[in-house]
């Protein structure tokens, strides 16, 4: 007897989860009582893959599919899109930003895959409401507070290292000559001296982040006015 494909066997189970003699807990999630899930199905899958445990990664990857099949169950249930929908979108993306492989485009390296990367995503949003309008656009709102900071930074020295030395790598600090181990202390002793005093370190930084990115973007209106 020829098996089902282990996907389409996924998707029955979750219709059957959320059906009317279902299970109880399944059919009172939404989207928004879902998506901390999915943050930490992804931390999990993290720890499994740093611990080089491929059992463990293969149970969390299944378990971060199932928030995926979850989210496309519930989404089929107000007739919005399905998980054949979703799925079609991403291979028809993929082929569409890999040109090099499936195109007659050639790149001598990955900076140029990049490069085109960007372009095509910048085309498919144009005129949409996706469409960015400024580099900082894009930025994941939830993303733990110094990974947002990363990004911000790595955008504004994309778009002032040659015309603001003061935000871009150029730019010089009394930190400047910390080493890698002395640097974790340095961050690792803030955190600490915010806890001593109450403070909450992620949403000091997540302030702080807030204002740079209000002032890299007046910087970046005035740069495309020059």
């Amino acid at each position: 007897m020829k098996k089902t494909p282990a996907i389409n066997d996924l998707l029955k189970v979750m219709a059957k989860l959320r059906s009317p003699t279902g299970c109880p807990w399944d059919r009172e999630q939404s989207h928004q009582t879902l998506r901390r899930h999915a943050i930490e199905e992804v931390y999990e899958l993290i720890d499994a893959i740093e611990a080089h445990d491929d059992v463990e990664m293969a149970e969390e990857l299944g378990d971060l599919l199932l928030q995926v099949v979850f989210h496309c169950q519930l989404a089929n249930e107000r007739g919005v899109f399905d998980f054949e929908k979703v799925t079609r979108h991403l291979v028809d993306k993929l082929i569409r930003r890999h040109p090099h492989v499936f195109g007659k485009t050639k790149v001598k390296d990955v900076d140029e895959v990049w490069a085109n990367w960007e372009k095509i995503k910048k085309a498919e949003k144009h005129g949409t409401h996706l469409e960015r309008k400024s580099a900082f656009d894009g930025i994941p709102k939830h993303l733990p507070a110094l990974l947002r900071a990363e990004k911000l930074l790595k955008k504004a020295w994309k778009v002032f290292a040659d015309t603001h030395p003061a935000i871009g790598k150029k730019s010089k600090s009394k930190l400047s000559k910390l080493t890698k181990s002395a640097m974790a202390k340095e961050l690792f002793e803030l955190a600490t001296f915010a806890q001593a005093r109450g403070w909450c370190a992620e949403e000091l930084l997540t302030g702080e982040i807030k204002k740079c990115e209000r002032e890299f973007r007046r910087q970046e209106v005035k740069l495309a006015l020059k």
